[in-house]
């Protein structure tokens, strides 16, 4: 395992303040605030550590409040909302300087059979032909950008299908993209479905899934500065077992972008095409002024 991976590991391993207390620390990002992802995955582990763990994860709600200082510690605590016989149901709140900058509720269920049924996986080149996210980034792109944007993913091996936004600027096309994702490297014992694989996965759902709202419009994106913009709200709902180090297909699209804002939709697929995530978000997506 890389020290990149560790990192990222170290960064998902919460300090237990008290019994619903969590403390967590931060890493540096494309933008000079927290990474929507890292405090979403840092909150959702601070749920499931209340949770038994034959209890996992099956959807989360979030919102964005507040951006976060990456300097300074960020507290989550846990409100223990419901405990019953096959749902588990709890509350976050991430505060930084006294206030609140996150909300989450997430569910989590003891596993039953029931019916069964899903869309069919899109067709997707396969994730080993493609460039890795280094060897893709354009060599114009000034070398402070390509710096940001090799640290930021560096614990994710994450390759575009096609051009990501920052490559086709000033060229708009369908509101489509997809990448394949997983972890630079093995994470053990660690089991599929398990908490680790489901927070990893929740960090690396803010990547990339507005990605489909700059495309339409042939915008570069956050690390270009053509737009600015933030996370607003997040969903997710956790369908079938599945490994984060093991190659995963993020299906994304944007349906409609308005009023300052952009939405995405995206799905996660495993590579023998069982749909294990549905992805929702909703983000402020402007034109800066001149």
């Amino acid at each position: 395992m890389g020290k990149e991976l560790q990192d990222l590991l170290d960064l998902l391993d919460l300090e237990r303040v008290e019994e619903n207390i969590f403390r967590g620390v931060s890493r540096s990002a494309l933008v000079p605030r927290v990474f929507g992802g890292q405090v979403a995955a840092q909150a959702l582990v601070a749920a499931g550590r209340t949770v038994p763990e034959d209890r996992p994860a099956h959807s989360l709600h979030a919102y964005f409040l507040r951006p976060g200082d990456p300097g300074a510690p960020i507290v989550y605590t846990v409100d223990r909302i419901r405990d019953g016989r096959s749902f588990t149901t709890r509350r976050v709140v991430a505060v930084q300087h006294g206030q609140p900058i996150f909300h989450l509720s997430a569910s989590f269920q003891t596993y039953e059979e029931g019916l069964e049924h899903q869309y069919a996986m899109p067709a997707a080149p396969d994730p080993e032909t493609l460039l890795t996210a280094a060897e893709a980034l354009p060599r114009d792109l000034p070398p402070d950008v390509a710096r940001r944007l090799i640290e930021a993913r560096a614990a994710v091996d994450l390759r575009y299908a096609d051009a990501p936004p920052w490559a086709s600027v000033g060229k708009p096309r369908e509101p489509h993209s997809q990448v394949w994702f997983r972890t630079n490297g093995k994470l053990g014992g660690a089991e599929a479905g398990s908490l680790l694989h489901v927070c990893l996965a929740t960090y690396v759902s803010d990547m990339t899934l507005l990605d489909s709202v700059l495309l339409a419009h042939g915008r570069g994106g956050w690390a270009v500065g053509d737009v600015v913009g933030a996370s607003l709200d997040h969903a997710m709902w956790f369908h079938r077992p599945f490994r984060a180090d093991e190659w995963l297909l993020y299906d994304q699209e944007s349906p409609s972008s308005g009023g300052g804002r952009g939405l995405g939709q995206g799905r996660i697929w495993t590579a023998d095409g069982r749909l294990a995530v549905t992805v929702i978000q909703e983000g402020v997506v402007r034109v800066p002024r001149s």
